[in-house]
């Protein structure tokens, strides 16, 4: 215990010195470290599916489910898709030094808001060794400097792309310490990173929902928060059903083990009999079981009866839970008892009514005819995310550079003293 203190400990201030380097430095610096190691991650494919191979053979030895796998697996798709992060990132404005805001009050005085790095990023992560690109590609652009705890299942995959980072820093004469990995699996890690409160300022955990309330209820530290993703589509009466087949199917089945996966199907009673059939023949075809209410499982003889306990559930897998409703109010009212605050859509051809749901749902994005796996931040031009923030402080919805700075007030005046 006592050498992870110290190693913890040494990271941390090593951090909290980096930040005010990365802090000053340019953009053109900043984007040269990004295209960099967009270029080496792409070269040292063979490498890093090489250690990604260790990690997933020790999950496979595990046991460890199919759609786990999937998070932890850097396929040729996921190792381009890194790539591409860092350069749209690259190519997208530098939010530090901007100056949203700025007015003079009538004493001669200029008062203004400028945009900052947060400073000390840590992410505590499981399962996705992507996260520790995107993270550190995303915390570098905005200033920061980030500490990055991925999860022992990824740690071959996770150091072999920090190495990566690392190399890059070097040959741009950056401080290395502004990207660091936490060498240990020991959980006491985690433990330790949630008490440096003088040197890091925010704690992003990105995980199961498990991990999130362990960080929440044990750091010293502002956590921003993410705890599940149980997103909804409901069809409303008069969609086109054509559109909402497609909507549904590709929220639930293109990649079921995410957050922004469709997790609860609401159909209004009046196109349930027309569009239940349909979509559960897609549904089947492609493996998903379906938990229905009373109403569905009429409709629909081989839909098992949900469980109470399969209202707002996530699952992270081919099963979803299915709803016939009376009324657009009971699909709301629905999503405001069972949903996270992360991803909610309607189908429907009624523009006041897509406008209502808009304005009335509480989620971190709320779409109009449009799959729920839109909520990620390249698909929303945000370029990579740091994760998707269920919490309202001081983000909402997928982090992306602006969410990883804050503003700070300046003021500048000609020798004003207050009477």
């Amino acid at each position: 215990m006592g050498e992870i203190k110290n190693i913890i400990a040494d990271m941390a201030k090593d951090a909290r010195r980096a930040a005010r380097d990365v802090a000053g430095l340019s953009t053109s610096v900043k984007n040269r470290v990004l295209l960099w190691t967009a270029d080496m991650i792409l070269t040292s494919r063979g490498m890093l599916q090489a250690e990604n191979e260790k990690d997933l053979k020790a999950a496979r030895q595990k046991g460890l489910s199919s759609a786990f796998i999937d998070r932890l697996t850097l396929s040729d798709k996921v190792i381009e898709s890194m790539a591409g992060g860092l350069r749209e990132v690259a190519t997208l404005p530098d939010p530090v030094g901007e100056i949203p805001k700025m007015w003079k009050r009538p004493n001669g005085l200029t008062v203004g808001k400028v945009r900052v790095p947060l400073g000390v990023i840590c992410m505590i992560f499981e399962s996705r060794p992507n996260v520790t690109i995107d993270a550190a590609g995303l915390c570098l652009k905005a200033g920061n400097a980030v500490l990055l705890r991925g999860g022992s299942d990824a740690l071959h995959s996770n150091l072999a792309l920090a190495g990566i980072m690392q190399r890059a820093l070097d040959k741009f004469s950056v401080n290395g310490k502004a990207v660091q990995v936490v060498p240990t699996t020991d959980r006491d890690a985690v433990t330790e990173l949630l008490k440096r409160e003088e040197e890091i300022d925010v704690i992003i955990p990105r995980g199961g929902e498990g991990l999130i309330r362990f960080v929440t209820e044990n750091s010293r530290i502002p956590v921003l928060k993410h705890y599940k993703g149980v997103c909804h589509v409901y069809v409303d009466r008069g969609a086109d059903l054509e559109m909402a087949r497609d909507i549904c199917f590709n929220s639930k089945v293109q990649r079921p083990g995410v957050c922004n996966a469709m997790e609860g199907m609401l159909v209004h009673r009046d196109v349930a009999k027309e569009f239940l059939p349909v979509m559960a023949e897609a549904f089947s075809k492609a493996g998903v079981e379906i938990r229905g209410c009373p109403v569905t499982c009429g409709i629909l003889p081989d839909a098992k009866a949900a469980s109470e306990d399969d209202w707002g559930r996530e699952f992270l897998d081919l099963v979803l839970a299915v709803r016939v409703v009376d009324s657009m109010e009971q699909a709301m009212d629905y999503i405001a008892k069972y949903g996270s605050n992360h991803t909610e859509a309607i189908v429907t051809r009624d523009y006041a009514r897509a406008r209502r749901f808009v304005a009335e749902v509480d989620a971190s994005l709320v779409l109009a005819n449009a799959s729920t796996r839109f909520n990620d931040g390249g698909q929303l031009g945000l370029g990579a995310e740091i994760g998707i923030s269920t919490s309202k402080l001081h983000a909402y919805g997928p982090m992306g550079l602006e969410e990883l700075t804050t503003t700070k007030f300046i003021a500048y005046g000609d020798g004003q003293v207050r009477s």
